[in-house]
């Protein structure tokens, strides 16, 4: 199954086993995200990639113009080990990552959780990649993606069993709108992909084709 339709059977199985009063506040959550023009101020295609360092799982520091300069990066921006679409795309990564490598490309994940529930991401998908933690959204602001989650979602999360203050290490309530970004090594965004939707997300065949436009 493609990435796309792994997420087209969880939303179904979302819609079937979740109420439609719930249902029905998310999505309206998700319409008004989308209308606040929030993508507007997405890093694009083209531009700079705003060069960062944040640690990984095993608390070294990694920084993105370092990575760069050995190859084109892949970094994907990710909500949190909680959200189901989340390691569903972040599967997909992983076994696309023969693919991404043997093209000289190296994969970068990062999420605003502490480094602890970063590990935890890793150790749960099996991941041979990189998996930063950008405690704070500092990076992912630099990239456009931050947003606050409304008041009345928190709840609802809660209900889900999803402490988001825990997992980030602060009670901001802010999380990054999920985001792919192909690096190329001039440090110039040569894809990318942002949908305030969170059960979109870029297909690993899109970032293959990318790479591969890159190499030309």
């Amino acid at each position: 199954m493609t990435l796309a339709e792994q997420l087209q059977a969880y939303r179904q199985s979302f819609r079937e086993n979740v109420a439609e009063n719930l249902q029905d506040t998310m999505g309206a959550a998700t319409a008004a995200l989308k209308a606040s023009g929030i993508l507007d101020g997405v890093a694009s295609q083209g531009q700079p990639a705003p060069d960062f360092e944040l640690p990984n799982v095993k608390g070294s520091s990694v920084r993105l113009s370092e990575k760069v300069n050995a190859g084109p990066v892949i970094l994907s921006f990710y909500r949190g080990q909680w959200c189901p679409y989340c390691n569903l795309e972040l599967k997909a990564l992983q076994n696309a990552l023969p693919e991404l490598e043997k093209r000289g490309a190296q994969l970068i994940a990062v999420s605003p959780q502490t480094p602890d529930s970063s590990l935890s991401t890793t150790e749960k998908n099996e991941l041979s990649f990189e998996v930063l933690s950008d405690e704070g959204n500092q990076v992912a602001q630099q990239y456009g993606l931050v947003f606050t989650l409304p008041e009345e979602l928190r709840p609802i999360y809660a209900g889900f069993g999803i402490d988001l203050p825990a997992h980030n290490g602060d009670d901001t309530f802010e999380l990054p709108i999920p985001a792919t970004f192909v690096i190329g090594k001039d440090g110039a965004i040569a894809l990318a992909f942002a949908d305030a939707d969170y059960t979109q997300r870029a297909e690993p065949d899109a970032i293959i084709a990318a790479l591969d436009k890159l190499a030309r």
